[in-house]
């Protein structure tokens, strides 16, 4: 959406900003992929990461066979953004081997969904890093 439909927008005297989200994060929002945990004897790797700054956390689990994410969960706590995201994230990974998954960036996140909201972008950095944590935790194991 260009700032010239923005205006359009809040001409039509919507209070407050206008966010424009695609239909793949809608998708994932409403659909999101992968939501849940792994039991305890099934999981590889976990993280919990948390942005003080929103209120945003995600909780990641991983099932690492022949060094590959064979499963991956999550659960997310947070705005459709963090919610898309953290859900666009599982779909990056499954499948990857660890050091493929390392790979993965806010931006490939953000470009896999056709972007979001630039003031929401800081929440594809919560998958990227819980899913970089779990990874450490498992090669700790």
């Amino acid at each position: 959406m260009d700032s010239s439909n923005v205006e359009e927008v809040a001409d039509q005297g919507f209070p407050g900003p206008v966010l424009y989200y695609t239909d793949a994060v809608i998708d994932h929002f409403t659909n999101p992929r992968n939501v849940g945990e792994l039991p305890p004897d099934e999981a590889d790797g976990y993280a919990c990461i948390g942005d003080p700054g929103c209120g945003d956390e995600m909780k990641l689990w991983i099932s690492v066979r022949e060094d590959r994410i064979a499963r991956i969960a999550f659960k997310s706590y947070g705005c459709p953004g963090a919610i898309s995201t953290s859900s666009m994230l599982t779909v990056l990974a499954e499948g990857k081997t660890l050091g493929e998954a390392l790979l993965i960036t806010d931006d490939d996140v953000v470009n896999a969904l056709g972007g979001i909201p630039e003031n929401k972008q800081h929440c594809s950095l919560l998958g990227v890093k819980a899913l970089r944590d779990a990874i450490a935790d498992c090669r700790r194991a």
